[in-house]
């Protein structure tokens, strides 16, 4: 992945943007937003005005700060002159939310922003303000419904290729891990609260295949309980059956945790 073409942009990145542009490690050609929450858009103006000169697009959902374009569902442009871009919807935690599917020849990441984590736990780290809740698992439904969460999970990203690298907007792992150990216990779960022990950094280490299961019946391979609405085991942590109700249950089990 060319990782010089793009830079994922945040409200307090400018002073290292700004070094790494003009000492030419990166050619900065596009802001790319996941969504339009403050932590993850609210810096779009003052870097607009700090490289005012490049002109550059602002490319994510409808309602982030300065957008000037946002592609529709499924639709595919470039960055640069190698990387590939797909839009992927994925309303829910906001109605805005897009998910960005980018490819190098072989190699391909998706950056998920407030949707799709790390496994299946949770902590509210700012509960004043929504925009900064994270999650190993999935965001909080603030704008959406289980269905809509539901769809984003378990069909849209599930149905990306196993070897997706998976880039969440937050890294809480570590702390969020323990509420999968609350639904599920078993060996590639206790693999994962070991890494994210003597790990900082998760984003990037995992794949869609290891959120989910190619096969229902085997389960090994799965951290993420989102993604696993149809496994008994989860069923009988929330007494459901049907898989939106389940989603539905464990958000409400993790933010009552």
């Amino acid at each position: 992945m060319d990782e010089a073409t793009i830079f994922c942009l945040t409200y307090s990145v400018t002073p290292v943007l700004k070094d790494a542009v003009e000492s030419g490690k990166i050619n900065l050609t596009a802001i790319v937003n996941t969504h339009h929450h403050w932590d993850h858009a609210g810096g779009n103006s003052k870097i607009l005005s700090e490289f005012s000169k490049l002109k550059l697009p602002v490319i994510g959902g409808k309602d982030c700060e300065r957008v000037t374009r946002t592609p529709k569902h499924e639709e595919t442009f470039k960055i640069g002159q190698n990387i590939s871009v797909k839009a992927l919807h994925t309303p829910c935690h906001t109605q805005d939310s897009i998910c960005w599917l980018m490819e190098d020849g072989d190699e391909r990441v998706v950056f998920t922003g407030d949707t799709l984590f790390i496994g299946g736990g949770f902590i509210e780290k700012y509960p004043s303000n929504p925009g900064t809740d994270c999650t190993t698992g999935c965001g909080r439904f603030f704008e959406g419904t289980p269905a809509e969460m539901h769809t984003a999970l378990n069909k849209t990203l599930a149905a990306l290729p196993d070897d997706t690298k998976v880039y969440p907007g937050h890294e809480y792992t570590k702390q969020n891990v323990k509420f999968l150990t609350t639904v599920l216990q078993t060996e590639p779960v206790k693999k994962l609260q070991a890494f994210a022990e003597n790990n900082q950094q998760t984003q990037g280490k995992f794949t869609i295949g290891d959120e989910k299961a190619s096969d229902p019946k085997l389960l090994s391979i799965e951290y993420n309980v989102f993604m696993r609405v149809d496994d008994p085991t989860v069923q009988k942590a929330t007494a459901k059956t049907d898989p939106v109700d389940v989603m539905g249950k464990l958000r409400e089990m993790k933010n009552n945790m």
